[in-house]
């Protein structure tokens, strides 16, 4: 069975890949890192440095063996597109997602540049995969043209922390935007305006929103409603053949 994982707006993680290093603002309260400390000495975590960028080839073949159809998250607890992941890896990643046509792979990254990179070197990305870049402040939108460079089915933004205004957005090679706020201790406060902001441009452009969370020490206290609705939408699987480059 797949990993279960309380995150909203997946099914289940596969991480092939563990760990990372700070790359934006958004990286501060990393939530992966807290997480690897508590994990330190288990579960394939270092002792001594439990986030640092790990390969783990016995979880390479997971989702084979995974019944049923899963939304995977992949690599929650790191980013596959890091530089000490090696590119043969994140190919060996690939061809497992292409054996597991049943499953549907979400991958997120921060580093845009090395997602484009590898992109134009495979050309198209398997039907079942979703390709997102995190854009959580104003400085980081030059992610979402690097992402409309990408031939995906689905591309989509995760604006999660969420931790300005990031103004208008271009949305017209977008499937899917998640917004949300960030968590536990020293979380970094969201303003309505800017999670309404990117709703009504989603609104206006016909794009799935997924309102993930408000964020703060308690986040099941401060809720998932936004203007006292829940917004759940996820993307319909577009087909190749209604694909705009």
């Amino acid at each position: 069975m797949s990993t279960n994982t309380k995150i909203e707006w997946t099914e289940s993680t596969w991480n092939p890949v563990t760990g990372c290093t700070k790359i934006s603002e958004g990286c501060q309260n990393c939530y992966a890192e807290r997480m690897a400390k508590r994990l330190a000495g288990r579960h394939g975590y270092s002792k001594e440095n439990p986030f640092q960028v790990t390969l783990h080839p016995n979880r390479l073949a997971q989702p084979l063996k995974w019944k049923g159809n899963h939304i995977i998250f992949v690599c929650s607890m790191g980013d596959i597109f890091h530089k000490d992941v090696p590119e043969d890896y994140i190919l060996q990643i690939l061809d497992i997602i292409k054996k597991s046509p049943n499953h549907t792979f979400q991958i997120l990254t921060k580093r845009a540049e090395r997602m484009l990179e590898i992109s134009k070197k495979i050309g198209q990305w398997p039907d079942n995969v979703w390709m997102g870049v995190t854009v959580e402040s104003k400085s980081c939108t030059e992610r979402i043209n690097m992402l409309n460079k990408v031939k995906s089915t689905v591309r989509f933004l995760s604006c999660e922390p969420l931790l300005n205004d990031l103004g208008k957005l271009d949305l017209k090679k977008i499937n899917w935007v998640i917004v949300g706020g960030e968590s536990g201790f020293s979380s970094r406060p969201m303003l309505p305006k800017w999670a309404t902001s990117i709703r009504d441009q989603c609104l206006k452009a016909e794009i799935p929103y997924f309102f993930k969370q408000w964020g703060g020490f308690n986040k099941k206290k401060a809720g998932r409603s936004l203007e006292g609705k829940e917004w759940n939408q996820m993307p319909e699987v577009l087909t190749p053949k209604s694909l705009s480059f």
